[in-house]
């Protein structure tokens, strides 16, 4: 390095090249001898070094414990840097002790690290105390904290007292109203948006696309499209997905597979997006054709793929199918095991085809202990078939996981009255009574004798 150690542009260089940790290291406790970490530019370039390197902590001990000081930059990029951990509220905090008055930079990333509202909040204090709160950059910012917190209240009353927006603004409240299922509402502020002169970005539409995914809204969703295609847009992966997906979920399968096929860039999500409309159609053989050419074509499934053929093959009455699929999953042939949902789908399975004892044996052998979504599968079919006294158990079990859900406690006494032990009927209402729950069971001869022949 010669006698006159590094310079600033030959630190910046060395630092740029570093391929391996020990590189690292050597030249951070070189820069840390000449006390040039705290320069601005060799900081920046250090800390993005650290943290291509897996170094990240090693430079946040520096900067927060060997002087001098850093400056507000440093700070900065040391937020940056770590704003998907937990640690840039603690540097921040740190900051402060140490003098240094956040800018307009310190923000966003910052926002973007919190884990709860009540931060988010505290941090809103700051930024209204210091002058902020006309920085377009920062409002978004905070706006997208309270959106992915899901307190859409605290969004929208932001959002209204904001001096600015712009299409990032209105982008993140309608995510902010699908976050939470108003999807309704998310349609209402995306056409809101369009009337206060605001054109939608592909982003905007993406969202639009997944509100008129979730609420059936074709004839916002069709509107979407051709506003596309208008503006001439590449469909690209992530568009051409909200379209397939917006299409098959407002049973519009055909025009779904239009855009499918006119997509040159595909992903897991698109070929899921398919299957899952064609599982909702009850489409069970479709579904199980293209979840095969989705392997012919190389594409790999994930969880959520497995998730939707299981569900298809349970709704077409495909047992076999199911079956042979799930023992793929649990050899491990798509790389995973099958977690606690594939379990329940496979329950549904059987119990939807009337293999009840087999649905339950495959319930005692799970690795796991049953949950509510698989007594209900069983109950339902129990109830479908007239197998009342494995009705009987599930119901039972039900209660037991949840005994504050008054509907399962009117299914027991349903099924108590269909076997005639009207004793046990009255046992079930003087629980609900000790529990305090409240339910119209009806006292008739009428309703007493359609609980006596009790089917459904």
């Amino acid at each position: 390095m010669g006698s006159g150690g590094l310079t600033e542009r030959v630190a910046l260089v060395v630092l740029e090249k570093c391929r391996s940790r020990i590189q690292v290291r050597q030249v951070e406790a070189q820069l840390i001898l000449q006390r040039l970490h705290s320069n601005s530019r060799i900081g920046q370039r250090l800390i993005g070094a650290c943290q291509s390197h897996g170094l990240l902590p090693s430079a946040l001990v520096l900067y927060t414990s060997v002087p001098p000081t850093p400056n507000l930059f440093i700070f900065n990029t040391l937020i940056k840097a770590f704003s998907q951990t937990l640690t840039p509220l603690w540097i921040y905090s740190h900051m402060r002790r140490q003098s240094l008055l956040p800018n307009n930079f310190t923000f966003p990333p910052l926002f973007n690290s919190l884990c709860h509202v009540t931060q988010a909040q505290c941090l809103h204090t700051h930024v209204l105390t210091l002058g902020h709160h006309r920085d377009l950059f920062v409002h978004n910012s905070l706006l997208h904290a309270y959106a992915s917190s899901r307190h859409v209240s605290l969004c929208r009353r932001l959002f209204d007292e904001m001096p600015h927006n712009d299409v990032v603004s209105w982008t993140v409240l309608i995510a902010a109203y699908n976050n939470v299922a108003a999807y309704s509402e998310s349609l209402l502020v995306f056409e809101q948006m369009q009337y206060a002169g605001f054109a939608p970005n592909r982003v905007t539409m993406i969202n639009a696309l997944d509100a008129c995914a979730h609420s059936a809204n074709i004839q916002m969703g069709a509107w979407i499209h051709a506003a596309v295609k208008s503006h001439a847009w590449e469909l690209d992966v992530v568009l051409g997905t909200a379209l397939v997906d917006m299409y098959v979920k407002c049973g519009r399968l055909e025009e779904g597979l239009r855009v499918f096929g006119s997509m040159e860039e595909k992903n897991v999500f698109t070929w899921n997006a398919v299957i899952k409309g064609f599982a909702l159609a009850k489409s069970g053989h479709d579904a199980i054709w293209w979840f095969k050419r989705m392997e012919s074509d190389g594409v790999r499934p994930d969880k959520v793929t497995l998730l939707a053929v299981l569900s298809a093959c349970s709704h077409a009455g495909l047992v076999d199918e199911g079956r042979e699929v799930f023992g793929f999953l649990v050899d491990g042939r798509y790389g995973f095991v099958p977690n606690v949902k594939h379990y329940a789908c496979m329950v549904d399975v059987l119990a939807r085809s009337g293999r009840l004892k087999e649905a339950l044996e495959f319930m005692e052998d799970m690795p796991f202990e049953p949950t509510k979504t698989m007594w209900g599968s069983l109950l339902a079919a129990c109830k479908l078939q007239g197998r009342l006294e494995l009705g009987l158990l599930a119901a039972t079990k039900l209660v037991e996981m949840e005994p504050e859900n008054t509907a399962y406690y009117v299914h027991l006494s349903n099924l108590y009255a269909a076997m005639g032990r009207w004793n046990d009927v009255e046992n079930v209402r003087g629980m609900m009574k000790d529990r305090k729950l409240t339910k119209d069971f009806g006292c008739s001869s009428v309703e007493v004798e359609r609980q006596r022949h009790f089917s459904e």
